[in-house]
């Protein structure tokens, strides 16, 4: 594809005012032609502010729009079937907010949907796109710290007031994500790390709901197994004393340690001694992953993160909640 590519987006909430939505605006060979929200008033604000030509408050008009090339499926989880589908069969690209859908089924229905008209399917896993991820990659790829043996993550965080209070959150809610803050945060980091050491062939874990706050999970303890044989684990808790949030690589040779989501240097411990790397992300996150969309449209050119690898990362999902 050489013209420019008009996106819509369905769903123009929080992730879209920063982390993505003005990254779709600032990429070169891509327009954002329309916006939709149920509300008309709110999707007219975002249009407005965002200096978006177009908005709805029907998905079908913008999804069915003859000018439009492409949509980008930004709501809650419990949606994105239902909307990749209607995608799908207008024979449009599509990139779908993580996680792909809420549990592993949903996303192969939606993965064989768009591999069956043999559509571009990308998802919004991207840390695979980030620079500073990349060099985590390129250091285990030059074996700086020898033979990978374990990978572990430890994810906490406090319970929010918004936890405490009555008020409805969709994200701890267990009809649209079982395991509530995992399902939104844990799959960033599974995701990625199956990016770096290459697919998951087993896993497993264990989860409760220990501060009965809202009605899904709390918190998660997994293990698991690369194809490569290098064995992980992690503990994901949202009820505890601190935020933390550390992955360990350990080697035959040294070690890497980083965070998922804090903007902590990468530090690598080996014989020749300890090296600290500081790396910022961009202002709108997603920017990197996007300008990738655009090179896998344009240029020989794989993305990182398509629907067949989001299908993979949520089986690890499914299999750590011991929902398959």
């Amino acid at each position: 594809m050489q013209q420019t590519i008009k996106w819509g987006i369905i769903g123009c909430g929080s992730v879209t005012e920063i982390k993505s939505g003005p990254a779709y605006k600032m990429t070169d060979g891509l327009e954002l032609f329309a916006v939709m929200r149920r509300n008309l008033e709110l999707a007219e604000d975002y249009a407005s502010r965002h200096q978006v030509p177009n908005f709805y408050n029907d998905a079908d008009a913008l999804i069915n729009h003859p000018n439009i090339d492409a949509v980008y499926i930004a709501t809650p989880p419990d949606t994105h079937k239902y909307y990749a589908l209607k995608v799908a069969k207008a024979g449009k690209i599509c990139c779908i907010e993580k996680p792909m859908a809420s549990n592993y089924q949903d996303c192969v229905a939606i993965n064989n949907a768009f591999e069956e008209k043999g559509l571009p399917l990308f998802v919004a896993y991207y840390r695979r796109s980030l620079p500073r991820f990349n060099k985590v990659k390129s250091l285990l790829e030059t074996e700086t710290i020898g033979d990978v043996r374990h990978i572990s993550w430890y994810l906490s965080r406090t319970a929010s007031d918004l936890d405490k209070s009555d008020t409805y959150n969709w994200r701890t809610d267990e009809d649209i994500a079982t395991a509530g803050y995992f399902d939104d945060l844990a799959s960033h980091g599974l995701d990625l790390f199956t990016y770096l050491l290459g697919d998951i062939s087993e896993a497993n874990g264990i989860s409760d709901n220990q501060q009965n706050l809202y009605t899904s999970k709390d918190i998660i303890s997994g293990s698991w197994k690369h194809q490569s044989g290098v064995l992980g684990s992690g503990m994901w808790s949202f009820g505890t004393y601190q935020r933390e949030d550390k992955v360990r690589i350990i080697g035959s040779d040294g070690e890497i340690t980083f965070s998922v989501f804090l903007e902590e240097p990468i530090t690598v411990i080996n014989s020749d001694g300890e090296e600290t790397f500081y790396i910022d992300n961009p202002k709108h996150i997603q920017q990197y992953h996007i300008e990738n969309m655009m090179k896998h449209l344009s240029v020989d050119f794989k993305h990182p993160s398509t629907g067949s690898t989001a299908t993979h990362t949520a089986w690890v999902m499914d299999k750590i909640l011991s929902k398959i």
